[in-house]
């Protein structure tokens, strides 16, 4: 990654410059005040890959004359997204790949988002099927990633579905079920042991399981250990809505740490004035909650209302249409317990090949065969840029963020 990334680093940093495009990037912002919040200082700039997809499809609609596209994949590609880590490689690969991306953050000023997505069974076998073939091979992969991340500062996203879409969803054995929470712990453990590792486990979405159940499944994940967890990974629910239910998670999680079950928990689907009593009755005001982080990489437009009774199986979380990027990634979030917005999807990624239960290979919303799950679909993402809401500009600090460098020594407070 680094020797790489280093490289190839002119293709941003053309498309900033205006040698492709004939544009002038926005003029710098001013320094923020240093004032810490619980977990990233106001003001962290979060690391833009020089060499994204976003910014040589910047290059290529600019070659090709589709200036607008051009301007707004230039845009895109001066925003962070994080990085993700799959297993495809040797664990000695990854973890040099973790530490020159980490260095290269550090030196550039800017804090790394990593996403760990290797677990065994991951996503049921489904499109983004794969991950390690058993328990210990993981954790000998989490040991390549703890070793590369060294004592450098990095937000680490583990395993998107790894606790809301467990092997019981799929016709998994109690045996495989049980080794998901032991790979989960074990992670956490490792990675913890990082002395500037900023861990968040998987909670889903709030359009999937209830506050009680996710809650639980995030206190057998071992999130006590953990920063907190975070939302909406590859889905489009709005800010609103995941920030109301990643605060009654978090008061969830601390109710069953204190003894009791959680299904008693108020959840998401009940009238907001009777959640918020039942809270305010059962959760003290200054007790010590996980917090968590949001993706926005995708939900600009919130979540798609299929036709209703055209589809079998509408897929509404697999490539729906005229969706748009959404919030741009910030700590500064004004939110006590979300900690920030993140881009953790790839914006421009595919979800898979999506046919919405019709049983041809057509997806009738796009009129194509979509791209397989994770290859780059140049139509998406000019559809996302276009309808990005906020409406996209260019990161002022997409090539140095503006404060002293994150390393050793720069320890993360605690929940």
């Amino acid at each position: 990654m680094g020797t790489r990334t280093v490289r190839a680093g002119a293709v941003l940093g053309t498309v900033l410059a205006c040698g492709v495009l004939g544009l002038t990037p926005a003029a710098a912002a001013p320094a923020p005040v240093d004032t810490p919040t619980r977990a990233f200082p106001t003001g962290t700039a979060f690391h833009v890959e020089l060499d994204s997809k976003a910014a040589r499809q910047a290059v290529a609609d600019a070659r090709a004359g589709r200036a607008a596209d051009a301007v707004r994949m230039a845009q895109l590609a001066s925003w962070p997204v994080a990085t993700w880590f799959t297993g495809a490689e040797p664990v000695a690969e990854t973890r040099r790949e973790v530490a020159a991306l980490t260095t290269e953050a550090r030196l550039r000023r800017q804090l790394p988002v990593l996403v760990t997505y290797n677990v065994p069974g991951r996503d049921c076998a489904q499109y983004s099927g794969g991950g390690a073939a058993n328990t210990a091979e993981y954790k000998t992969w989490v040991d390549g990633v703890a070793a590369g991340l060294g004592d450098r500062r990095a937000v680490v996203i583990l395993e998107p579905d790894g606790l809301a879409l467990t092997p019981d969803a799929c016709g998994g054995t109690p045996e495989q079920q049980a080794a998901r929470y032991t790979e989960i712990n074990y992670a956490v453990d490792r990675l913890g042991r990082q002395p500037n590792a900023i861990v968040y486990l998987d909670a889903g979405h709030s359009g999937w399981h209830n506050v009680g159940e996710i809650a639980g499944r995030l206190v057998d994940g071992g999130v006590a250990r953990a920063r907190g967890f975070f939302l909406n990974v590859s889905n489009y629910r709005t800010d609103a809505e995941l920030t109301r239910y990643g605060t009654m998670v978090a008061k969830c999680v601390w109710y069953i740490q204190a003894g009791n079950s959680g299904d008693a928990c108020a959840n998401q689907y009940w009238p907001a004035a009777d959640a918020d009593g039942w809270y305010a009755a059962n959760v003290p005001a200054d007790a010590e909650l996980p917090h968590f982080v949001v993706d926005t990489s995708r939900n600009g437009q919130g979540p798609w209302t299929p036709p209703a009774g055209v589809y079998p199986d509408p897929q509404d979380w697999c490539n729906p249409p005229a969706r748009g990027l959404g919030t741009r990634p910030t700590a500064d979030t004004g939110v006590p317990l979300l900690d920030a917005y993140l881009w953790v999807k790839v914006p421009g990624e595919s979800d898979g090949s999506c046919t919405r239960g019709t049983g041809g290979t057509i997806d009738p919303e796009w009129g194509v065969v979509d791209p397989a799950a994770g290859v780059w679909w140049p139509d998406q993402v000019h559809q996302l840029a276009a309808l990005a809401a906020p409406r996209l500009t260019f990161n002022p600090r997409a090539l140095f963020g503006t404060r002293t460098p994150a390393g050793a020594g720069t320890t993360p407070a605690g929940p």
